[in-house]
Formats: structure tokens, sequence, C-alpha cells
């Protein structure tokens, strides 16, 4: 008896901390949106970044346009990396204030395919583009960022993954806003998606990143908070990288860790609204897990890695508490799965008042935060016309439902230990028809979410005999999360398996093995 009551005091305590962890994750939420509302209309960065604040326009000998470098990280991404070179080759800028550095450490067939194409354009364009392959994947993105540096000639640095599409007049419009404030390391644009309407996932997808940017990015930046660079369609200045160390490998995320070290030594970060960097986004399941997964583990690496130095910086204690919220954001998926692990020993054992009744309520008010961010976002971007969006919200939901458990293994994985393998997240470009994963799909990787589906219906079940109805709705939604992710994610193994990717994989390392063993530019 004794020991009965023992473990339902447990299971109480555990069930009101989960649920306390949540409501101040909400809070935080509402948190980002009553900054926006309050800070945006001071908000200086955008006015540097309009395209009438631009320098004098002197194409002739680009004299007051300051030396840019930007450099194109590219692995295996046959279907979209031409696509990247060509629109980053006409970019309007001086041509001789312009160099462009591609690096590739593909073991594919682009690398044939983009170092031809760099051969053309610069005898063809007389463009001062540079291709650089390495041997070896050395540091991953990072290593291949900084050993690249040394050799660029510009005094700010833009990046580009391969899967975005930068417009010609993107470096006209972040270069003025860098060069306004001094005190900026870096300047983040708002990423566009050229395939939201692709599928029901990029739809979802779009609600995410909208919400993160234009409300979230721009809060943070009105607010003078730290804020993270996103890792591509960003600006930066040479000096800061270097004087921080420059770019690690340590984490997975390397753009979070750097701009937060930055920031650390007192540089600035800021987000241009106005400015749009277009990319492609994950249209099938697996590649989407992949990047969030990479994230979350980067993001508790580079919290496991920052957070002394935070806590004890000489930063105001709101930046510091913020930058705390913000770098362990994906944690928020450990309370929700020890919520539903907690609901089936709740279901079988005797109903208990919960100590604080009211905190439940006041979780129910901040999950609705979420919903705000998101409503909020796409009315600023497209007016009240872009709440029809918000159709996709529930596929959202259900998705981070779904893949809380792979997300939540991978933050602890990112707190017990650094650096780690970096996870493409191969896109398909303009063959949308194709499966772009040259490796397959290992059924093994849905085994979180199938394992999770198979607790969380027997949690349902048992919730459903034994009549406790004020636990249904978590089960509830992790059986409907975890069958959507695990829908997905069978298909594209059925299809992964149909198009014989061994077979093919095979191929594409016989043809690595032909590449040139050079580090240097080809000719």
């Amino acid at each position: 008896m004794v020991s009965m009551s023992l473990l339902q005091t447990l299971a109480v305590v555990l069930h009101q901390s989960a649920i306390l962890a949540l409501t101040l994750y909400g809070l935080y939420i509402l948190l980002s949106i009553l900054l926006y509302l309050i800070s945006r209309s001071r908000h200086d960065w955008p006015v540097a970044g309009r395209p009438d604040h631009g320098q004098p326009d002197d194409d002739a000998g680009g004299g007051e346009w300051p030396a840019v470098t930007v450099q194109l990280p590219i692995y295996n991404e046959p279907h979209v990396a031409d696509r990247l070179v060509r629109a980053v080759a006409a970019l309007d800028y001086p041509p001789d204030r312009l160099q462009i550095q591609v690096l590739d450490d593909s073991r594919d067939r682009t690398a044939a395919q983009i170092a031809a194409l760099v051969t053309r354009l610069r005898e063809q364009q007389g463009l001062n583009i540079a291709y650089h392959h390495r041997q070896n994947r050395r540091g991953y993105k990072a290593g291949a960022l900084a050993e690249a540096l040394p050799s660029a000639s510009g005094d700010f640095i833009a990046v580009f993954d391969a899967d975005f599409v930068p417009t010609p007049d993107w470096l006209r419009r972040t270069v003025p806003a860098l060069r306004a404030h001094k005190t900026l390391a870096f300047v983040q644009t708002r990423w566009g998606h050229l395939n939201r309407a692709q599928n029901v996932l990029t739809a979802a997808q779009g609600l995410a990143l909208d919400g993160h940017f234009v409300i979230e990015q721009q809060a943070r930046s009105a607010a003078g908070l730290w804020q993270n660079f996103n890792g591509s369609g960003g600006l930066w200045r040479r000096t800061a990288i270097d004087a921080v160390g420059g770019w690690t490998a340590d984490t997975v995320t390397e753009d979070l860790d750097l701009s937060y070290r930055a920031q650390l030594q007192g540089w600035r970060g800021a987000y241009l609204n106005g400015v749009q960097a277009p990319g492609e986004l994950p249209a099938l399941m697996t590649s989407f897990k992949r990047q969030q997964r990479r994230w979350a583990k980067g993001s508790a690496q580079t919290l496991r890695k920052l957070a002394l130095r935070i806590i004890t910086s000489s930063w105001p204690l709101r930046k510091r508490l913020y930058a705390l919220g913000h770098l362990s954001g994906y944690a928020v998926n450990l309370p929700l799965l020890l919520l539903l692990f907690l609901t089936l020993p709740l279901a079988l054992l005797p109903a208990v008042a919960l100590p604080l009744p009211a905190l439940g309520m006041l979780s129910l008010l901040a999950s609705a935060a979420p919903l705000a961010l998101y409503g909020l976002a796409q009315q600023q971007l497209a007016g009240f016309q872009g709440l029809r969006r918000l159709w996709a919200l529930p596929l959202l939901a259900l998705l981070s439902l779904g893949l809380s458990p792979t997300l939540g293994a991978a933050v602890i994985e990112g707190a017990l230990q650094g650096g780690g393998e970096f996870e493409r997240t191969p896109k398909q470009g303009q063959y949308g028809g194709r499966l772009p994963l040259q490796e397959g799909v290992d059924w093994r990787s849905m085994l979180p979410e199938a394992l999770t589906f198979v607790f969380a219906l027997t949690t349902l079940t048992a919730v459903i005999i034994h009549n406790r109805w004020s636990l249904v709705l978590l089960p509830l939604f992790y059986v409907l999360g975890c069958a959507f992710v695990l829908g997905l994610q069978w298909r594209e193994h059925r299809q992964s398996r149909a198009s014989g990717h061994p077979l093919a994989t095979a191929r594409l390392r016989s043809l690595a093995e032909a590449i040139p063993p050079s580090d240097s530019p080809l000719p």
C-alpha cells in the first residue's frame, strides 16, 4: 500500500513538473509575440536594408561597394547545385568586388557537373569564381567554410546552402545594412519557400518557418536580444568571424554556435524581414526528419557548450534568460514525452486530486501561443488572406508530436556529446517526381515513432477502459501524430526499395573515385 502511494505521488509530481515546463515554453512564445508587437516599430535594421538605401549606383568602378565573398557549401546535391551557382553568378553586384567560392565535398555526379559549370562561368562571363573540392568531409560544412576562408578576399562573407536561389538584388540590400552598423557581426534575411505548395509536409514547414523568421527573429532583432544566424541567406562581417575564432565543428549547428559566440564577445546580429532568400523545403519526411534531428541535436550541443558563458556574462539578465530559452527550445519534446509516459500509470492508478489544478488551465492558455505565432506571421506576410494557410496547422501539430521521440533523443544526445555527423537534407529541385535519397531509407530509422505509436495506442486503450477521459487527448494526438509520420516514412521506404538505391549508391561511389584528387580550384 505504501509503495502504491509513493508511486502515485511520484507520478503526480512528475506530471505537474512536465506541465509546468510546457507552460513556461508557451509563455516564452507569448513573450516573443509581445516583444514583436512592442519593438518592431523602432526596429532600425530594415531601414538600412531597403532597396533605396543602398550605395550610389556605380557599376562601372564599384569603388563605393565593399569586397564580398559568397561561399556555397555543397554536398551531393545534383538536383539543385547548378541552380544555386547560376543564381549567385547573376547577383547584381560590381563584378570586380565579388568573389564566389564553390565549396564542394560531393562524392556523386554533382562534383563533375559543378566543376564544369564553374569553368564555363569563369571563361564566358569573366567571373571571379573558384571551385574547391575536398577529398574528405573533415568538419563537414563548418570545415569547408573554415578551410576556404583564408583565400576569401571579401570584407563581408555571404553563405548560401545548395537549395537556395538568391534574388539578383540580395547583396545590394544586405551590404548597406551591415555597413551602416559597425557593431553588427551578421545580418540574416527571411527564408522564402520555393515549393511551399508541393505537398502537406512543405505547407506545414512553411508555417513553422514563417513563425520563426517573421515573429521570433524580428522580435529578437528589434529588442536587441541575442539571435541566431540560420546557416544560409546571411551576410557576415569577416573581422567578426576571425575575432571569435572562426567556424568550428564541435556542434552540428555551426551557424548557431558561431552567431552566439560572436554575441558573447560584444557583437550583435540583425534580421532583415524585408529581404528574402528563397529556398527549397524538404519535400520528403525522411529528409525533413534528418534536418530536424540535426537542428535539435545541435541546439543542445550549443547550449551545453555555451550555457555557462551565457550565465556568467555581463549581459542583462533578461537577455541571458531569453538566450537560454532560445537554445533549449527543442527540449520541449522531453516534457511532452514524459507526459505521455506518465499517462498510462495515471490511468491505471486510483484518481487523485492534482496539487496545482490551476496549472492545467494556465498550460491550456499557453498552448495557444503557437497558434497566435503562426497566425500573426501569416497576417503580417499576406494580410488576412494569409490566414488561409492555417489549414496546415493541425498537420504541423501532428508532425511535431510524431517527431518528438526522435527529437527528444537528439536533444539528449546533443546534451551528452559534441560533434557528430552532419546529416544533409537532400532536395529535389526541378526533379519533383524523383526520390532524391541516393542512400535509401532504412526502416530502423522508423523505430522511435513506431515504439511511441504502440505505447500511445496502449495508453489510449487503458484510458478508455478505465473511463479516465481527462487523460484522453495526449495519447490520442500521439497516436495520430506518430501514424502520420510513420505513414509518410513507410511510403518513402517502399519507394526507396523499389528504385534499387543500393545499386545506385554503388554506381555513385564508382563515379566519386574518378574525381580528380585535388583540393585546389579546378582549371
